[in-house]
C-alpha cells in the first residue's frame, strides 16, 4: 500500500468514527477545493464557472456537464496541458499500453459509448488510491468467516470481463498488478469472449476466493455453479454494471454460497458506492457526491424514483467531472439503512437511456423499468439469458438463451412470452408486440451486456 493510499484509507476511517457531520464537512471543503482547483486549471471550467461566487462548496449551484460537451472540449476540460485528446486517442489506440503509465503518471480509460459517445478518462494517482483505501473501509462490512475463507484461499480474485481495450476493469486491474507484482499475482483477468466451458475451466483452476465482473455473465456461471460444472467456492461475489434485482442476488448467494456485495461503480468514478445486506448501494460520500434530479436536473424528493443523476468525483484533479449527467435513474433512501451504514443508500433502476417506453391505451406515455423485466424473468426457469430490444414504440423483440434442446426452448419462451405481455397489459400496454429474435443476446465491445435496448427515433 503506498503512501497516498495508507494516508486515504486512515481519512475514510476517520470520516467514519466522527459521524454524518465529519463526512459532510469533508465532502463540503473537497467539492470548494475542486472547483476552485478547476477553475484556476481548466479553460472549460473558467468559462463555465465565470459568475458563481469565490467559493462554492454546494454542487446543487454548478452547471449540469455532460458527457458530450465534455469530449467535445477535452483539451480546455482537462487540468494539465500536456494531455490532449491527440495524445490519449494515439495512447488508447496500443492495446499493448492497456494499464501502461500515460506520461508516466495517469492511467488512461476507455468507455464503448453505449450513448453515441465515446468516453476517454484520465486518472492521476488520487483517484487511483481511492479504491483502495475505500475499498479497505469496505472490508469491514465482511464478516470475519468471510475474511478467513478469502484468506485461506490466498486473498486470490478473479475478473471476468472482456479481454483487451483500455476499458477500466481491464486496465484497472493491470495498473494494479504492474504497480505491486507480488500482489499482482493474486489478481488474474478472465475473458468472456472465449467459449463457456473454457472459463469454467480456467475459473477451476484459479479457485478464486472473490469474483467479480458483469452481472450477466456472474448468472451464467451461476449456473454452471448450479450444473456441477464450475466448482469454485468463493468467499465473496461482486457484481456491476447493470441493475442487481433481489431475486438474482439470491441466486448468486445461493449457487456460490457466497457474500454477495455489489459495486455501484462507473468509469467516471470507480469507487461511487458499495452494496450492503439489505440490497443498498451506500454512496461514499466523503469523495463523491450523487444528486436524484428530474428531466429538467431538479431535485427529487427522496423515495421518488429519479429520471437521472448527477455525479461530481472529489478526488481526480486531472479531469475534473463536476455536476456530470451520469444516465442513472436511482431512488435516494429516505431513512437510515437497517445495515447501519451512515452514508447515503441508493438503489439503481436502470439508466434512463435504459428505460422502455410505451403508449398506454389512454394515450398516455409509461416508461418501464429494467428492473421491472429483472423481477418477472430471473425468476423464470430454463431462462439463461435475455436481451430485450424495442425496434419501434410498439414492438419488442426478445433475445433468449435457455441452453436447453429445442423442445425445452419453445416451453422457455412461452413462458417468457407469456409474462411479458401480461406485465406490459398491468401497465396499460395492450397492443405491444412481443417476438421472439432470431439472434442470442449480444455484448458490447466493452464487454458490458446491456439486457435493456430502448428504442431511439433517427433524428
Amino acid at each position: 500500500m503506498t503512501a497516498t493510499t495508507r494516508d486515504l484509507a486512515r481519512d475514510a476511517r476517520r470520516s467514519v468514527r466522527e459521524g454524518q457531520e465529519g463526512i459532510r464537512r469533508r465532502q463540503r471543503d473537497r467539492v470548494a477545493d475542486l472547483v476552485a482547483f478547476a477553475r484556476e486549471r481548466s479553460p472549460y471550467y473558467r468559462d463555465l464557472y465565470r459568475g458563481l461566487p469565490d467559493r462554492v462548496d454546494d454542487t446543487s449551484v454548478l452547471p449540469v456537464t455532460r458527457k458530450s460537451e465534455l469530449m467535445a472540449h477535452f483539451d480546455d476540460w482537462v487540468t494539465d496541458r500536456d494531455v490532449t485528446r491527440e495524445r490519449v486517442e494515439a495512447f488508447a489506440a496500443d492495446p499493448e499500453l492497456v494499464g501502461h503509465p500515460f506520461l508516466d503518471r495517469y492511467l488512461v480509460a476507455t468507455t464503448s459509448g453505449t450513448s453515441g459517445i465515446r468516453g476517454l478518462f484520465v486518472f492521476d494517482e488520487r483517484a487511483l488510491a481511492m479504491e483502495s483505501a475505500l475499498g479497505s473501509r469496505a472490508s469491514g462490512l465482511l464478516s470475519a468467516r468471510d475474511v478467513i475463507r478469502m484468506l485461506a484461499k490466498g486473498a486470490r480474485t478473479a475478473v471476468v470481463t472482456a479481454p483487451g481495450g483500455h476499458f477500466f476493469t481491464v486496465a484497472g486491474t493491470r495498473r494494479f498488478q504492474l504497480d505491486h507484482p507480488a500482489l499482482g499475482k493474486r489478481m488474474q483477468v478472465f475473458s468472456i469472449a472465449q467459449p463457456l466451458d473454457r472459463l469454467v475451466d480456467q475459473l477451476n483452476g484459479f479457485d478464486p476466493a472473490m469474483l467479480s465482473g458483469f452481472l450477466g455473465m456472474l448468472t451464467i456461471l451461476a449456473g454452471e455453479r448450479q450444473a456441477g460444472r464450475l466448482r469454485i467456492h468463493p468467499a465473496v461475489v461482486i457484481p456491476g454494471g447493470e441493475t442487481l434485482t433481489p431475486e438474482v442476488r439470491d441466486r448468486l448467494t445461493t449457487s456460490f454460497g457466497a457474500t454477495v456485495r455489489a459495486a455501484y461503480a462507473a468509469t467516471e468514478c470507480s469507487y461511487l458506492g458499495i452494496g450492503c445486506s439489505e440490497g443498498w448501494y451506500h454512496i461514499n460520500s466523503d469523495w463523491a457526491v450523487l444528486e436524484a434530479v428530474d428531466a429538467n436536473h431538479r431535485p427529487v424528493a427522496p423515495g421518488t424514483l429519479s429520471h437521472t443523476a448527477l455525479l461530481t468525483n472529489l478526488a481526480n484533479r486531472v479531469q475534473p467531472v463536476l455536476r456530470y449527467d451520469l444516465g442513472d435513474s436511482i431512488v435516494m433512501r429516505p431513512d437510515a439503512c437497517p445495515c447501519g451504514s451512515i452514508f447515503p443508500a441508493v438503489r439503481v433502476q436502470g439508466r434512463a437511456m435504459d428505460m422502455l417506453s410505451f403508449t398506454d391505451d389512454c394515450g398516455r406515455r409509461v416508461e418501464l423499468s429494467p428492473m421491472l423485466f429483472g423481477t418477472l424473468l430471473d425468476r423464470l426457469p430454463g431462462v439463461q439469458q435475455y436481451q430485450l430490444l424495442q425496434t419501434d414504440p410498439h414492438t419488442l423483440r426478445v433475445r433468449l438463451s435457455t441452453g436447453g434442446p429445442s423442445e425445452f426452448e419453445s416451453s422457455v419462451w412461452s413462458s417468457v412470452h407469456d409474462a411479458i405481455v401480461r406485465a406490459l397489459a398491468e401497465h396499460g400496454v395492450a397492443d405491444a408486440v412481443v417476438e421472439r429474435a432470431a439472434e442470442a443476446p449480444q455484448r458490447e465491445a466493452g464487454g458490458k451486456f446491456r439486457r435493456i435496448i430502448p428504442f431511439v427515433p433517427a433524428r
